[in-house]
C-alpha cells in the first residue's frame, strides 16, 4: 500500500506521542502534534482533520502497513500503546526492505577502500550483520556494543533535526547532582557519543560557555520561539582534541602524563591507545612507559583506574596522589 510523505510524518508523530508515557494523549492532542509536525517539516499550516487522525489510528492498528500497533483507549479518552515497549520503528524488516538494504550495502561497499570513506566501514558491517540475521533468521555473527536500556535515545532525532534546521529548544533537564529539574532555552550545535552514552553540545544564551548535556538526563523537549544563536567557528574535533571523554575545560591546557604499564597490561594499551597523543618512551620485558597529553578530568581518572594494579601514574604528582586516594577509598570499601 503506497504511503505519501505527509502520512508517514503523521504516523511517526503519533508513534512518538504514544511512546511517550510521561503524559496522556487525547485525540485533540494527537491532532495538534501532527499539525505542528507537518508545519515544521513540510510548511503545511492547514490543520489536520479529526477524521484523518482517526483513519491513521485505524490504519496503524491494522496489518496493511505491517504495524499492527496495539493502540488502546483508556478512560474512553486517552490513547496509548498497550505494550509500553512497542514502536513502529521496532517492527521487523520485510523482504522488500531487506532487498533495498542489500542494494545500499553494495553501493557503500564500493567506497570502503577510499581513505575519505573509512568511517563507512562500521556502517557497512552493521548493515550486513542486520541483513544476514534477518534473512537467515539466525543469530547475528557480529555483536556490536549497545545498551538496550539506555535512556534519552528518544530525543536523539529531535535534537538532530533542531541542529540541522538551526532551531532553539525548551529543555527540562535534571543533572545527577540536582534535586529537581531546570527549565531553560537551549541552542544545540553538535551530538557526541562516548562509551555508548549520547551528549548534546550547545549554549543557553549568547556569549556564555558551551554546555554539554547528557541525553539520559533530559526530562522533556519542546520547540522554542527564541531566535537560534549560531555557533562561532566551533570545531568539535578541536574542542575535544585534548581530552579523554567529554568533560572539557577550554581554558585549561593539556598536561603531559607519564604512565607505567606492566607486561600484562602493556599489550592492551599498545593495541588500543588511550589517546591520539600517546607515545611510548621506554619498553622492556617488564612493560612499557608511555605519555599522553590531555586535560585532567573525571573520565581520565576512571579510565586509568579501570586498569587496576596493571597501570601506574608516574607523573604529574597531583594525578598520582589523586589515584592513590581513590584506590585507598576503594580498599576501605572492601575492608
Amino acid at each position: 500500500m503506497p504511503v505519501n510523505r505527509n502520512a508517514l510524518i503523521r504516523y511517526r508523530t503519533i508513534d512518538q506521542c504514544l511512546s511517550n508515557r510521561q503524559r496522556k494523549w487525547t485525540l485533540e492532542d494527537l491532532i495538534e502534534a501532527c499539525s505542528n509536525a507537518l508545519y515544521e517539516y513540510e510548511g503545511i499550516d492547514k490543520g489536520v482533520s479529526t477524521r484523518t487522525i482517526q483513519m491513521d489510528l485505524q490504519l496503524m492498528r491494522s496489518d496493511k502497513l505491517g504495524y499492527n500497533a496495539p493502540i488502546i483507549v483508556l478512560e474512553k479518552k486517552y490513547y496509548t500503546y498497550e505494550d509500553p515497549n512497542y514502536s513502529i520503528t521496532n517492527i521487523p524488516l520485510t523482504d522488500k526492505d531487506l532487498d533495498k538494504l542489500t542494494e545500499v550495502v553494495e553501493i557503500l561497499r564500493q567506497f570502503k577502500g577510499f581513505n575519505h570513506f573509512q568511517e563507512l566501514n562500521g556502517m557497512v558491517h552493521r548493515l550486513e550483520n542486520k541483513i544476514y540475521s534477518a534473512k537467515t533468521k539466525q543469530q547475528p555473527i557480529i555483536d556490536f556494543e549497545k545498551n538496550e536500556n539506555l535512556k534519552g535515545l528518544e530525543y536523539l532525532d529531535t535534537l538532530y533535526q533542531a541542529i540541522i534546521k538551526k532551531s532553539a529548544l525548551e529543555l527540562s533537564y535534571q543533572s545527577f547532582k540536582a534535586k529537581s529539574a531546570n527549565q531553560f532555552t537551549f541552542h544545540p550545535y553538535y551530538l557526541k557519543e562516548y562509551r555508548n552514552r549520547w551528549f548534546v553540545m550547545g549554549v543557553t544564551k549568547r556569549d556564555v560557555p558551551l554546555l554539554l548535556l547528557a541525553l539520559d538526563r533530559i526530562i522533556s523537549i519542546a520547540d522554542a520561539t527564541t531566535r537560534y544563536i549560531l555557533p562561532k567557528g566551533l570545531s568539535v574535533s578541536d574542542y575535544f582534541h585534548d581530552v579523554i571523554g567529554v568533560t572539557v575545560k577550554p581554558s585549561q591546557p593539556p598536561v603531559r602524563i607519564e604512565l607505567s604499564a606492566d607486561q600484562h597490561t602493556a599489550p592492551y594499551l599498545l593495541t588500543k591507545p588511550l589517546h591520539h597523543s600517546q607515545r611510548v618512551i621506554k619498553s622492556n620485558a617488564k612493560g612499557v612507559n608511555l605519555t599522553i597529553d590531555v586535560q585532567l578530568n573525571f573520565e581520565l581518572e576512571r579510565e586509568l583506574l579501570g586498569f587496576g594494579s596493571g597501570l601506574q601514574v608516574v607523573s604529574p604528582e597531583r594525578l598520582r596522589k589523586r589515584m592513590k586516594e581513590q584506590l585507598e577509598k576503594a580498599l576501605k570499601a572492601y575492608g
